[in-house]
């Protein structure tokens, strides 16, 4: 079994500041442990210097096992650049393409030279291409390619449901991101490595998804590391958590170890930030009382000579006391406010008719009055997606039917996945003044109240996914819009993000249609519109988590 043990990790910002300074934690072998903290306080930096992508300034990181690596966003960024982002794919790319990125390195040597062997023959077909194709193969029998293929197979199988020759050459850009995740999570853990780091394998899971992998996680021998957001999953998998805790002491990120599961965490921290504070108001106490008698010892002195030496044992006292230092400051919760306006529209705020998605889903009739808050349920590849891109202005979406959107109905769409190609290069505060014609003053008083103001220099690339996430929300705000469609909106938030949602929503004036899968999210709508597995559109006065995969020929 494999383990992951970091100790006095330092890492700094290109800015200079500090992100970690001194970490240390270890998790061992075939434990499942959870990494948890506000967006932006290092967790997938951290991932990513374990995985090797980022050197740390300092410490050492020490991994036994072979190392398999799901990163935040699977698949293609939707630039054709890839730099930025560790693991990215190029926009064209395949399954098989994904499939060949997660597996080890000598498969992935072997399938590349494979894949330029084959372009060569297209280009020149002779004798020396023909040979060099032959020893391509050769070599991809010798790493276990043709072994990996059989796993393959298996592995499309249970996450798109067709085999691995069907499906090896079909586009990324044609799945949906539950099916992306799945198919990696089904290679990951079936392969061989015995360490696995997942950065929110539960993004964009439908719910039998998310179970799937709850089992799977406690079912595996692997050690596990994992970053999620979602409270079943961290309460159902992790045997401890990891808390990274930003702003400590007013300084970088610190490092806590909670022992216990995820069901205990918030009281144990409770307690702990309680021991902060108690600490602070004795040194608070101590500290007034030398500082007292330091006084008290000057006046006495100044009359009586034979008091001096006390006077000056005091004095050496408070010195050495305020030199210790004060107790470090608990670090700093966040304080997120969206302010979602929204405005009033006519009464039917979207009306549908017989509206079919091509391939997907059956035609439907559906009315949405202004101010409903509407969830958009179902399985994963089930057209959800697909929906709210339509009703967002995307014409490449293939459908019969028609609707319409009512008076003064400004609709704002959140994409799933952030792929937002024309903010790359762009940093945080630019993207704000520049398309909402704001101050800089304006600008960021609205990132503060996000928690993005100490990113206004960062570029779009560099956020975490929740940073990301919050800043769409805020363009959202800012753009005036009067119906809000949130394709997976909590997905990358962490818990105090996805509150300060809730919060925003419930203020909204307007109307909401959000595609999701979060349980607990989907408790505060008021009308569930279920995309069956049978291709039909139902409502329902409940949330509807066990449909399947549709069933269409595939």
């Amino acid at each position: 079994m494999g383990h992951v043990e970091i100790s006095h990790l330092e890492y700094y910002l290109p800015d200079g500041r500090v992100l970690f300074d001194d970490a240390s934690f270890r998790v061992g072998e075939g434990s499942a442990v959870a990494l948890v903290g506000a967006n932006g306080a290092g967790k997938t930096t951290l991932l990513r210097m374990i995985a090797g992508d980022t050197q740390p300034h300092g410490g050492t990181v020490t991994v036994s096992g072979g190392l398999g690596v799901m990163r935040q966003f699977v698949g293609t960024t939707g630039r054709e650049d890839q730099r930025e982002t560790p693991g990215a794919l190029p926009a064209d790319a395949s399954v098989r393409d994904l499939l060949v990125s997660v597996a080890p390195p000598r498969i992935a040597v072997a399938a590349k030279a494979v894949d330029a062997a084959e372009l060569a023959m297209m280009a020149q077909d002779d004798e020396k291409s023909q040979m060099a194709y032959a020893q391509a193969l050769s070599d991809w029998a010798d790493a276990g390619g043709y072994d990996y293929e059989t796993d393959w197979d298996v592995c499309t199988t249970a996450a798109l449901g067709m085999p691995f020759d069907r499906a090896q050459f079909r586009g990324l850009n044609t799945l949906s991101g539950g099916e992306q995740k799945r198919l990696v999570l089904e290679c990951l853990l079936r392969g061989p490595d015995e360490v696995l780091l997942l950065d929110e394998p539960d993004n964009y899971l439908d719910v039998p998804g998310k179970r799937w992998l709850e089992e799977a996680i406690k079912a595996s021998p692997k050690t596990v590391l994992f970053i999620s957001h979602d409270r079943e999953l961290l309460s159902s998998c992790a045997d401890k958590i990891i808390s990274i805790e930003s702003g400590f002491g007013g300084g970088g990120s610190s490092v806590w170890v909670h022992g216990g599961g995820f069901d205990s965490f918030h009281e144990a921290r409770k307690e702990r930030f309680a021991r902060f504070e108690e600490l602070g108001r004795r040194w608070d106490e101590e500290h007034a009382k030398l500082k007292k008698l330091v006084v008290s010892l000057r006046q006495a002195a100044s009359v009586s000579h034979a008091l001096a030496t006390r006077y000056a044992a005091a004095q050496t006292r408070l010195k050495k006391f305020e030199e210790a230092g004060r107790p470090e400051e608990p670090p700093r919760e966040q304080n997120i406010t969206m302010r979602l306006k929204g405005g009033r529209t006519g009464v039917r705020a979207l009306t549908i008719e017989q509206l079919g998605l091509t391939g997907l889903m059956q035609p439907f009739d559906l009315e949405v009055f202004y101010g409903q808050r509407v969830a958009v349920l179902g399985s994963n590849g089930s057209g959800k997606s697909h929906f709210l891109r339509l009703l967002a202005g995307d014409e490449s979406v293939a459908h019969t039917g028609g609707f319409r959107l009512g008076a003064r109905v400004v609709p704002g769409h959140f994409r799933q996945t952030h792929a937002h190609p024309e903010l790359f290069g762009r940093t945080v505060r630019s993207i704000i003044e520049e398309e909402h014609a704001l101050s800089r003053g304006a600008a960021m008083g609205a990132l503060r109240r996000y928690e993005l103001d100490k990113q206004e220099e960062q570029k779009f690339e560099s956020l975490s996914g929740g940073q990301q996430a919050r800043l769409m929300i805020l363009k959202l705000e800012l753009d005036g819009v009067t119906a809000l469609l949130l394709d997976e909106p909590t997905d990358n938030l962490d818990l105090e993000s996805a509150e300060a949602l809730q919060e925003g929503l419930e203020a909204f004036e307007g109307t909401v249609l959000c595609v999701t899968h979060d349980r607990w999210f989907a408790k505060t709508f008021d009308r569930f519109l279920v995309f069956g597995s049978d291709g039909r559109v139902y409502e329902s006065p409940e949330p509807v988590w066990d449909e399947r995969r549709v069933e269409r020929e595939r």
